[in-house]
């Protein structure tokens, strides 16, 4: 297997994924029976696939109610300008705020599109008035409030 693209992988590595996705904390001997491998296979699979960067890092899925975070908005940011320096200097700041857990640079109607968590809308409005209009380049802001989670994974299509 390359390192560089997916397209090298076979059904069992693709199982291993699949299977890593559903429960990270799987051990490996159940994996291997899962994907129908002896265990030393399995792990030394699993070991390409981490050096390759197929599987990049293992975390646990938090319930964000039970934390007390109970809000998600959709925040849309247009910039002053889209040169270089204004670019760098508002992705430099997004990386500051843990309340901003996804941040994408748009093609489109606005410049970056942002997944922002809070406590509620009090809490988000604060953070909204007190850090994301403050930072500089930002000309505006929209916020998006979905009303309803349909669908929310963390597992790719394998």
């Amino acid at each position: 297997m390359q390192n560089d693209t997916i397209k090298n992988l076979d059904a069992i590595d693709r199982r291993i994924l699949q299977a890593l996705q559903e429960d990270g904390r799987i051990q490996n001997v159940d994996l291997a029976e899962k994907v129908g491998l002896s265990p030393s296979p399995c792990l030394r699979r699993v070991k390409i696939l981490e050096e390759c960067g197929a599987i990049e890092r293992y975390v646990a899925l938090l319930n964000p109610s039970k934390l007390g975070i109970g809000l998600t908005v959709f925040v849309r940011i247009w910039l002053t300008s889209q040169d270089a320096r204004t670019i760098d200097g508002f992705t430099t700041e997004v990386q500051r705020f843990p309340e901003i857990v996804e941040c994408h640079l748009m093609a489109g109607d606005c410049d970056f599109l942002l997944r922002v968590v809070a406590a509620d809308l009090d809490a988000y409005r604060r953070f909204q008035g007190e850090h994301l209009t403050r930072i500089k380049g930002v000309q505006s802001v929209k916020t998006e409030i979905p009303m309803q989670k349909i669908k929310l994974t963390s597992q790719l299509p394998l």
